[in-house]
């Protein structure tokens, strides 16, 4: 996912506020499964939910404003309940590393929050990824 960084991304020296890269990472997850077919609000009719349970994150070099980022999540990882991702936010067209990070997706019933097992229809499509 490429994104244009705006005056209202940075802080007053031009440099990307540190927590605007977790939203462009979301947005690159959003993508991600869009890519699969799946969105948040109808996940092959399952009614669940992969809220972040874990975040850990490397900033390398800063983002400014007027530059452009590609941000791209790949999952390394899938157990019965979670999802983990490997994240890289990099200049574009440098490919300069900016940041990266290891994220854990939780798998919830939509309802009550609680964990529960990825249903077997996006285990398959994640298997495919």
């Amino acid at each position: 996912m490429k994104k244009r960084i705006y005056y209202h991304d940075s802080d007053a020296g031009g440099v990307v506020y540190y927590a605007n890269y977790l939203k462009y990472m979301e947005e690159a997850r959003i993508e991600f499964f869009a890519q699969l077919g799946l969105c948040e609000n109808n996940l092959n009719g399952n009614p669940v939910f992969f809220p972040v349970r874990h975040c850990d994150i490397t900033y390398h070099k800063p983002a400014l404003y007027g530059s452009t980022i590609e941000c791209d999540a790949a999952v390394i990882k899938a157990t019965a309940a979670r999802i983990v991702f490997h994240q890289q936010v990099t200049d574009h067209p440098t490919g300069l590393l900016l940041s990266e990070a290891r994220i854990t997706l939780a798998c919830v019933d939509a309802k009550t929050f609680r964990p529960i097992r990825i249903p077997e229809s996006i285990q398959k499509l994640l298997m495919r990824k």
